[in-house]
């Protein structure tokens, strides 16, 4: 596997003088093709930082970061990346078929490609028959599923994720969980997923990234090998809870539970 994200030294302060902020330091990782990514930690450790700065949304202010071997802003302009937001963000005058063909109006394809993608898509999330829909119409669940279809629409190298189940009920966000692991092994695309819960991303990663506040750093990087066939119930096993006590005892360790 080649790499496709890779950040040496990362640095990021917002403002200057004593209202500056230091929300990253010191950054070192790397993403290969094809993985599933966690960033974990509490509010305020600078994962959604991180990944709007893969996205090109925030400038670093010191170290390096390329995407696909460029940089973030020669990524973005070649739409590497699909990125999905904490809320859904569907625009709601617009059915979700046109929502999802937002994208691909933009970069000027054909009605008959965009139907085509749309159809190919909502398949991918387990939305067909609701394309005349408007998201109003929609529940939390499936409108996220909607924007995950808008961020594949144009086929991306990867997804970036900001905690886009956050706001969800458990038992809808088990579900997504899952949905998720099938999409992604269908995809294979490469997923840089941003999370408060230990639980989710032990169950959806191929890695986890610990990271620890004031300012934003990589505590430890755990390896989740689990295999591929991931059943919910896979949460009771020795292996899985092994793992989330790695986690837990990373975050504990990287005094993620101070005031």
């Amino acid at each position: 596997m080649s790499v496709v994200i890779e950040a040496k030294g990362l640095d990021l302060t917002f403002g200057t003088g004593e209202g500056a902020v230091h929300a990253l330091a010191d950054i070192d990782l790397s993403i290969e093709s094809g993985e599933f990514v966690s960033l974990i930690g509490p509010s305020g450790c600078g994962k959604t930082t991180l990944l709007r700065v893969i996205a090109d949304l925030e400038k670093p202010t010191g170290g390096t970061i390329s995407v696909n071997g460029v940089s973030p802003e020669a990524a973005r302009l070649a739409r590497a990346y699909g990125y999905v937001f904490q809320a859904a963000a569907l625009y709601p005058w617009r059915t979700i078929a046109g929502n999802i063909s937002l994208p691909l109006e933009v970069m000027g394809m054909s009605k008959a490609d965009r139907q085509q993608r749309i159809a190919k898509n909502m398949e991918l999330v387990n939305l067909t028959g609701f394309e005349k829909k408007f998201p109003w119409q929609l529940s939390g669940g499936m409108q996220q599923r909607a924007s995950i279809a808008r961020a594949l629409s144009f086929d991306p190298d990867m997804l970036l994720m900001d905690e886009p189940f956050g706001a969800l009920d458990e038992i809808v966000r088990d579900h997504l969980n899952e949905q998720l692991l099938k999409l992604w092994a269908q995809t294979k695309k490469t997923v840089v997923f941003v999370t408060h819960s230990i639980p989710e991303a032990v169950f959806l990663s191929t890695r986890i990234v610990v990271m620890s506040p004031r300012p934003g750093r990589i505590h430890e990087v755990i390896d989740c090998d689990l295999g591929d066939d991931r059943p919910l119930d896979i949460r009771e096993t020795p292996k899985f809870l092994e793992i989330a006590h790695r986690v837990r005892e990373g975050l504990r360790l990287g005094h993620s539970y101070e005031d």
